[in-house]
């Protein structure tokens, strides 16, 4: 196994033994529905409660980790994020805490499951991604996450819920950058299975 796959499996091990709901999200997931591309981050969306975030932080022992308990505590209560760090393989787990908004709510709900680096883990669906990707995209002004959210069209798009997407542009305040992605992409992608012109 990868140096990653380890950190990878010893932290979805923790969540899961915490008795935390999880899913992975970012690159990761939008590796994994479109075109791989290098990271050094793995962002994964958590429900801690202050409890389930005391029996997590207790399995990171101080010599293997790189956590910050101040910083976890107040990513739970603001709904925040704080990040682990694995002194070994050098690579970092961003944990952010699941938002309160209804698309949030909505997007945890709808996670699924898939084998990553050869773990059955939960993961945003491809809508979701290519949401979350958008909103990135408006945030930071980032080619980058455009280009993650055409990779996942081009290669999932043919079997993805395009209404459900577009039903949320409006919402999130994305149209002008889903626009820029669709314009990119083979119009063979909307017209064949689920990922259909919805006008």
């Amino acid at each position: 196994m990868t140096a990653v796959g380890s950190f990878f499996g010893r932290l979805i091990d923790a969540l899961r033994t915490s008795g935390v709901a999880h899913m992975v999200s970012g690159s990761f997931a939008s590796t994994y529905y479109g075109i791989p591309r290098t990271t050094q981050d793995i962002d994964i969306v958590v429900d801690f409660s202050p409890a389930s975030l005391r029996r997590f932080l207790a399995q990171l022992p101080e010599d293997e980790y790189y956590v910050s308990t101040d910083a976890a505590q107040e990513a739970v209560r603001v709904r925040g994020q704080f990040n682990v760090i694995d002194f070994e393989s050098g690579w970092k787990v961003d944990l952010i805490q699941r938002k309160a908004r209804t698309f949030s709510v909505t997007e945890f709900e709808r996670r699924t499951t898939a084998e990553l680096l050869g773990l059955d883990v939960h993961i945003a669906t491809a809508e979701d991604v290519v949401l979350s990707k958008l909103e990135w995209a408006k945030k930071a002004g980032s080619d980058r996450q455009l280009r993650d959210v055409v990779g996942v069209l081009e290669v999932s798009g043919r079997g993805m819920d395009i209404p459900y997407i577009e039903g949320w542009l409006d919402v999130l305040g994305v149209d002008e950058f889903w626009e820029q992605a669709r314009a990119a992409v083979p119009a063979t992608i909307w017209t064949n299975g689920k990922g259909t012109e919805s006008d």
